[in-house]
């Protein structure tokens, strides 16, 4: 915990070396030529606890957050356009009655004692609503991290860590700048220049803010070496497994194997209790001490994940074989997406998909805290004494897997179970990944997880936004076309026309989608290269590109059958609508 603190406090300090906090920059140097410790300081110190406390509840919260910071944000930027205007014509301020206008030239007079930390106290909570920093490495992992834990006082601490460190940075340009102003006053006489100065670019950074700026370019012209910074103190200070609060495992999956004493920290020893599950399919709620006796295989899984999905037949086909001999497997359905936590989603996929064992949905990620869980999908194998013997993380080394099956259920029964091991012969999506092959990772659409996005201008995070792919697009780029609204986790079309496009190497392409939110589908057509994907075409659409978005799931849109090359990817949406969550490759 000492570790993420100090890198979140340095993590806010080098927001200070990053174009997103120029639109903030006025609003803080507009108070510079009064006393620091009535002044500066409690407008800082209203920026850094607000950002915490907004920051706090829309990574574990609602879209009514969301949409009550935006209120706040109208509130803060009226408040600055009156105080900007007080500093440009402040006998305009002495003529004017109104009570907003009397109350951004008390803001903007000089801070008498009793009264002037109060009021730079406001004007820094005003701030704290307007400031978006760019969400660099350090961000999106106290984000990614609080997102999945669910609500803490961590959390909130390591948001008021990143936020102190940037008041830390803003403290020492803005003390500089008091000396810079009140040396201009003392030679020049210009008090009065100066105020208008500090107008202007009060309504420059309301305009800035008001236009998404702060959202779009400027995150875009975030620069790249702060961006590096920051991903090295984080392998430095925070090992790989942590970092990846969740993850799919595409890489060569991670195998371990533990005593009966257990040699890991994370790991249980025990199986933890299940009580958290939300939601029973396929059975009456599970307990550890009725599991007792049982060999048991935990499934963390979720239905959207491509990983989760290939390795399916493999648990299906060992609870098939070795049920009767006192297997019982448990797929511990955990989202990653919000419709994945809606019920009715997950019975109809797992009807869909053939699954006859226990699920128990994780919607509160309890049962995923208790066994320190990082993975989609991960296994972990329990002997009839309810030790948790070994673990796998990832898809792959399915035999080694089968085996450790079949040595727990021989220590069990005190024999061989007769079955040999299953040979498996998956099709479509959960047909295995050509592994050697893909080069394009997965992808998220939501701007708090985005990478390689090429649309011109950036995100315009969570507000409406007409985008455009450029002309070109390098390995692994990808772009929006059309009018779109970009939220965190989740990216919905306002108009129809409007696509994805994404230069891609592997042998399959699939997309997460669902419909609209009213559950209508939305119609959809798919090209490769600008031609139809003829051969190519995946399983969710036809040989002409051609299908529908019916229900919340993942799409199986491209499969290569002629050799994998870099292939340009489109996808053109006919009616509005649709919600886009990721791209995955196999």
């Amino acid at each position: 915990m000492i570790f993420l603190l100090v890198l979140a406090f340095i993590g806010g300090i080098l927001t200070i070396l990053s174009p997103c906090i120029l639109p903030v920059l006025p609003f803080v140097f507009a108070r510079s030529d009064q006393p620091f410790r009535r002044s500066g300081l409690p407008l800082l110190a209203g920026m850094a606890a607000t950002f915490a406390l907004v920051a706090s509840l829309a990574a574990v919260g609602g879209a009514w957050v969301v949409r009550a910071n935006q209120y706040g944000r109208i509130a803060a930027l009226s408040l600055f356009a009156v105080f900007g205007l007080t500093l440009l014509f402040s006998s305009l301020a002495a003529r004017l009655a109104r009570p907003l206008v009397r109350l951004g030239d008390r803001l903007s007079g000089s801070s008498e004692a009793g009264g002037g930390a109060g009021r730079s106290f406001v004007l820094g909570i005003a701030t704290g609503l307007l400031w978006t920093p760019c969400a660099g490495p350090i961000l999106g992992l106290i984000l990614t991290g609080a997102a999945l834990s669910g609500a803490s006082a961590r959390t909130a601490i390591l948001l008021l860590a990143y936020a102190a460190g940037a008041a830390t940075s803003l403290t020492v340009a803005l003390l500089a700048g008091g000396r810079v102003f009140r040396a201009m006053k003392r030679s020049l006489g210009a008090e009065i220049w100066v105020r208008r100065i500090l107008g202007v670019a009060v309504l420059a950074g309301v305009a800035a803010v008001a236009f998404g700026l702060d959202r779009g370019i400027l995150t875009r012209l975030s620069l790249a070496g702060t961006s590096n910074l920051e991903q090295r103190l984080v392998e430095i200070a925070v090992p790989v497994k942590q970092q990846d609060q969740a993850m799919k495992s595409d890489d060569k999956p991670a195998m371990m194997m533990m005593s009966a004493g257990g040699d890991s920290a994370d790991v249980p020893q025990t199986l933890p209790d299940l009580s958290g599950a939300t939601a029973w399919i396929n059975s009456q709620p599970l307990t550890a001490e009725s599991l007792r006796g049982k060999v048991v295989v935990i499934d963390f899984w979720t239905y959207s994940c491509i990983n989760c999905l290939r390795s399916l037949p493999y648990i299906q086909a060992w609870y098939g074989k070795y049920k009767d001999s006192g297997l019982v497997i448990i797929g511990v359905h955990t989202p990653e997406f919000p419709f994945e936590k809606d019920e009715a989603n997950v019975r109809k996929a797992v009807r869909e998909l053939g699954i006859d064992y226990p699920v128990a949905m994780d919607n509160d990620y309890r049962i995923w805290r208790a066994f320190h869980n990082r993975f989609w999908p991960a296994h972990y194998f329990i002997d009839a004494a309810g030790r948790v013997r070994f673990h796998h993380f990832g898809e792959g080394e399915y035999e080694q897997s089968e085996a450790w099956i079949r040595s727990l259920l021989e220590e069990r029964n005190h024999q061989a179970p007769p079955q040999l091991a299953v040979k498996m012969a998956a099709t479509g999506a959960e047909a295995a990944s050509e592994v050697e092959s893909v080069q394009s990772p997965e992808t998220y659409i939501g701007y708090i997880r985005a990478k390689n996005f090429a649309s011109p201008g950036g995100f315009n995070e969570d507000e409406p936004q007409r985008y455009r792919a450029p002309a070109q697009l390098a390995l692994n780029e990808w772009a929006l076309e059309g009018r779109w609204r970009d939220e965190s986790q989740i990216a919905t079309l306002l108009t129809a026309g409007g696509g994805l496009v994404y230069r891609f190497h592997a042998r399959d392409l699939h997309l997460v989608l669902g419909p609209t939110k009213d559950g209508k589908p939305v119609r959809f057509r798919v090209t490769l290269d600008g031609k139809p994907p003829g051969a190519d075409h995946g399983e969710d659409c036809g040989a002409d590109g051609l299908g529908t978005v019916t229900d919340s799931r993942l799409y199986q849109l491209i499969r290569q059958k002629s050799g994998v090359q870099d292939r340009l990817f489109r996808i053109e949406f006919l009616a509005p609508g649709v919600q886009a969550f990721a791209f995955t490759f196999g």
